[in-house]
């Protein structure tokens, strides 16, 4: 018998369990491949302790509200960009849409209904259906691990969820699919703990640089459940500018503690356009002129925080990266940095 034909055996069983679970009561939630046993899910009436089935590799629908964080802080100004532009933005099909198609796995949005909203995903199609991911979707999805008692713990993507956490159409009752990096759920809160701090799969630092412990981490997500980091905002907006987004878990912290020890940008003025498009400069700038060798936070090298070569790119501060990220609110296509600013101001964050 094929390893296919055992799949869909065991989804069909799945399918028998799903209803059974109907009929008893009992929240069953879908696991996210033909791979994971859905019987697991029956092992308990809570939706939280369903997510144990998940096994690494699954890509697993959850709650926003359920799930836990492994970082105590957020860059509130990417947040601010991304509401900004959910609420404010120009673009012909809003980019709300297309983020969440992207998160679950479905790579963009190709149209959306005029009154089309994310609790609802039968109001806009995105590229691909479920089912029918790519390599290259899956790589772009955010990813969550299961610890004790099957609780579903995020190590990428928290500001994402958050955003659509707090957008009005979304909300902590919202779905999106997250990729299982591992399963840890047979584990003693300790021994948990011990793994995924070995892992790099948790941050525990505060905004000040200070030690976090495991228990002071945020028990949802939401903006108010975290503290603001002002050096991770301006990582996200030095993305491909100073340096490029990797591999490694948590890589904006790294530059946000490099920039906060050595006062790198100074304390600019985050309601002012200019001001911080300055200070972008200025801190991508002192990125890229950094050795490849030196050492940049908790041992961390310039080259394995995947540092830039050249400024921008080696393009002119009229062209690439910066050149998009300059536009302000007012352009045709405003860039991250004018979005986060424009929401700011009017919502007076």
């Amino acid at each position: 018998m094929s390893s296919t034909t055992v799949g869909r055996g065991r989804w069909t069983a799945g399918i028998a369990a799903a209803l059974m679970a109907l009929a008893s009561g009992i929240t069953w939630v879908a696991p996210g491949n033909a791979s994971a046993d859905p019987l697991c899910a029956l092992q308990s009436g809570s939706a939280g302790s369903s997510y144990a089935c998940a096994a690494a590799g699954d890509l697993l629908d959850v709650r926003i509200g359920d799930v836990l964080a492994t970082q105590p802080s957020l860059g509130y100004d990417e947040i601010y960009y991304k509401l900004g532009r959910y609420t404010l933005g120009k673009d012909e099909i809003n980019s709300k849409f297309n983020d969440w198609c992207e998160s679950n796995g479905q790579l963009a949005v190709v149209s959306a209904k005029p009154d089309a909203r994310l609790s609802d995903s039968s109001s806009f199609q995105c590229k691909l259906a479920v089912g029918q991911e790519t390599p290259e979707s899956i790589a772009a999805m955010k990813t969550v691990v299961i610890g004790p008692g099957g609780k579903p713990y995020l190590t990428d993507g928290h500001h994402t969820l958050t955003s659509y956490l707090e957008t009005p159409d979304g909300g902590a009752d919202l779905h999106v699919r997250l990729k299982v990096l591992g399963n840890l759920s047979t584990l003693s809160d300790a021994d948990f703990w011990t793994q995924m701090k070995a892992k790099g799969w948790v941050w525990l630092k505060d905004v000040s640089g200070n030690p976090v412990a495991v228990d002071q981490l945020p028990k949802s997500l939401g903006l108010s459940n975290f503290s603001d980091d002002k050096y991770r905002s301006m990582m996200y907006f030095a993305r491909d500018i100073g340096y490029h987004v990797g591999d490694l878990p948590f890589e904006e912290f790294f530059w946000g503690d490099w920039m906060r020890k050595g006062n790198i940008g100074g304390d600019w003025n985050r309601s002012d356009f200019t001001a911080y498009l300055a200070a972008l400069k200025t801190v991508t700038k002192a990125q890229t002129a950094l050795a490849p060798d030196a050492i940049v936070a908790e041992g961390k090298t310039a080259k394995e925080l995947d540092q830039l070569s050249a400024w921008n790119g080696g393009k002119a501060e009229d062209k690439g990266e910066f050149a998009k990220i300059s536009q302000p609110y007012a352009a045709d296509k405003p860039g991250k940095v004018g979005y986060a600013v424009e929401y700011r101001i009017r919502n007076g964050r």
